[in-house]
């Protein structure tokens, strides 16, 4: 959004491709118009900022230089004739109604996806995904399903998540962070520079302790438990390198659980096109661009996760940055340096920051060894630990794709996108982000037919 916006207001026509139903991505989540939701602010922060966004792209919307496709998902981006690029989309309810749209450049903002771990039990339902849980508060208005809850794993996205179930009316039994209390102060010593973020973070703790959530770092949940459903958890203590204290395992009641280890960019689009994919320090990767925002192919600018985790306030300035670059550059002109100078500050700040907490919400060294060989690891191919580990120990694999050949992990409708991390570290096996050709699963009658395009 802040780069449709900020390249239309030089006056360039923007074509929006959004897979949500309303603008806004995961952070500005909004529910539908038709529930009447009176006060949708109080699930979200920066709401002023979200505002003032929301008014540019209206007006803009309003005077033809953006249109927004909403409910498009984007499966492939190849280049065209004359140095152009054609963007194909899936719509419809089914996602099966194909579309293309057309441009001189094209700039990635595919956001990132959550990383789960497998554990025992983490495939029962009534366990979702952190981020999950606050797309349903956010986007459907509705609690996860149960109404005692308890949030688990490691990062700065399970405050946000536990304060705003709470509020929201569930009982939240407890906030299970892996990173321990050494690691975390050391992370606060080093963002001394960035008090508004620490006080962000402490207007969560405050929430959280004003409606009684007990909050337990250098824990881990290492099983869930039930029958047809989750009935329970249980929690241990977690020592310097990261296994389980004896003795300290600690049964909690609860029907829902929200587990998130972190976000990995979405970079499939950009793989497609051959931009180069690096790390970016911590085990983290993205899209590699340079000052601008541009990617190592002509034309092509990527801005927000998928450059790199770093949060919402980082997007918006790599955004505003991307918006004014491609306004120039499609007309042959260098972009005002002046003009981004306070986004170019606010980019590097928070890149900083997102750095530190990188290096501070790591997950546990040894959360394999907590995976029995009956635990599923692959969920669309229901591939267990054992068959992972046999095909390591006994038939000879080396890499993720000599154990997806061997055990189909992977090859399921997700292609590895949330199993691969899990898969991996089961495995004993490096991992990094998959190169694949399509960004989503594609009916065949669509790739067999004609796509409908797009102004």
């Amino acid at each position: 959004m802040a780069a449709a916006v900020r390249a239309a207001d030089r006056g360039v026509r923007v074509v929006l491709v959004d897979s949500a139903v309303r603008a806004g991505g995961q952070f500005y989540r909004q529910p539908d118009a038709r529930w009447g939701a009176r006060r949708p602010q109080v699930l979200h922060h920066s709401w002023r900022t979200w505002q003032r966004l929301t008014a540019r792209l209206g007006a803009h919307l309003a005077d033809g230089l953006i249109t927004h496709l909403a409910e498009r998902h984007v499966w492939f981006v190849e280049r065209a004739g004359g140095g152009g690029f054609v963007v194909h989309a899936l719509g419809g309810s089914g996602q099966d109604r194909p579309q293309t749209v057309r441009g001189d450049a094209v700039l990635l903002a595919t956001g990132a996806y959550e990383k789960v771990l497998p554990f025992p039990g983490w495939t029962l339902p009534g366990v979702v995904t952190a981020g999950g849980a606050q797309a349903m508060l956010k986007g459907g208005l509705v609690l996860p399903p149960g109404r005692t809850a308890v949030v688990a794993g490691t990062g700065p996205l399970l405050m946000p998540v536990a304060a705003g179930l709470s509020a929201a009316g569930a009982r939240v039994a407890a906030l299970i962070e892996s990173a321990g209390p050494g690691r975390l102060a050391w992370g606060a010593a080093r963002l001394a520079g960035h008090p508004a973020k620490l006080a962000e973070g402490a207007r969560y703790a405050a929430a959280l302790a004003r409606r009684g959530v007990p909050v337990r770092t250098g824990h881990a949940v290492v099983a869930a438990h039930g029958s047809q459903r989750l009935e329970a958890v249980t929690v241990a203590a977690l020592d310097g390198a990261g296994r389980v204290r004896a003795g300290t395992g600690r049964r909690i009641a609860c029907d829902a659980l929200a587990v998130g280890h972190g976000l990995l960019p979405h970079t499939d689009l950009a793989g497609g096109l051959g931009c180069r994919i690096a790390e970016t320090g911590h085990g983290g990767w993205g899209v590699a661009v340079d000052g601008e925002q541009r990617t190592d192919v002509p034309r092509v600018w990527a801005a927000g996760e998928t450059s790199g985790v770093g949060g919402a306030e980082l997007a918006l300035a790599e955004g505003e940055i991307a918006g004014r670059s491609i306004a120039a550059r499609l007309r042959g002109l260098e972009p005002d340096r002046r003009g981004c100078a306070a986004a170019a500050g606010t980019r590097a700040r928070l890149r900083a920051f997102a750095r530190v907490i990188d290096a501070v919400y790591v997950p546990p060294a040894h959360w394999a060894e907590r995976v029995g060989d009956d635990t599923v690891v692959c969920r669309c191919e229901e591939v267990p630990a054992s068959a992972v580990r046999s095909a390591v120990a006994e038939l000879g694999a080396t890499d993720l794709r000599g154990v997806k050949l061997l055990t189909r992990a992977g090859m399921g409708w997700c292609q590895g996108r949330v199993c691969a991390p899990g898969v991996a570290g089961v495995a004993g096996c490096a991992w990094s982000p998959g190169s694949r050709a399509l960004a989503q699963p594609v009916p065949l009658a669509v790739l067999a037919g004609e796509e409908g395009e797009a102004p």
